[in-house]
């Protein structure tokens, strides 16, 4: 259960999922779905590398961060289309090192359940949130930018929090 919820009841990384799919969007529906599946594998390896005790820095940090650049790529016209996959990874890998807080000293069983769930929920969101934006594809124009500033101020909220905490 908490595999599904985290990534929804998380606002930080809700905030990210929607934000990635949406810009997914713009991309060939390949590439879109690649994209967003690249923030889920970098997900997953992010929780492995947690779990094995290693630490990737001021995780709550750079998870904010994330979801503050994800916003302002909403917000810039053109991208580097080819750089997202990779970028929509590294955020995923913070965003998972994250997640597996909750799951430290847990057996196997729950661990490998914890790691499905949370993964096929992201892919769920990121997938949904860029199906949706696709639906609405004449008003994708708009719909981005008001995205990326919902993802551009929570992400500074976050990152303030994160930095004063």
């Amino acid at each position: 259960a908490s595999g599904i919820g985290h990534p929804i009841i998380g606002l930080d990384h809700l905030a990210v999922l929607i934000a990635a799919g949406v810009r997914a969007a713009a991309l060939p529906v390949g590439g879109g779905v690649l994209a967003v599946l690249a923030f889920v594998f970098g997900g997953f390896a992010g929780s492995l590398l947690h779990v094995a005790g290693i630490g990737l820095g001021p995780v709550e940090a750079l998870v904010a961060l994330t979801v503050l650049v994800a916003g302002v790529a909403l917000l810039r016209r053109r991208l580097p289309t080819a750089l997202l996959p990779i970028a929509f990874a590294v955020a995923g890998l913070f965003h998972g090192h994250a997640f597996a807080e909750a799951i430290i000293g847990a057996e196997q069983g729950p661990l490998v359940a914890y790691l499905a769930a949370l993964a096929l929920t992201q892919a769920a969101i990121g997938l949904g949130a860029m199906i949706l934006a696709r639906r609405f594809g004449s008003r994708l124009p708009q719909l981005r930018p008001v995205t990326g500033v919902c993802a551009a101020v929570l992400g500074g909220l976050f990152l303030a929090m994160a930095l004063v905490a």
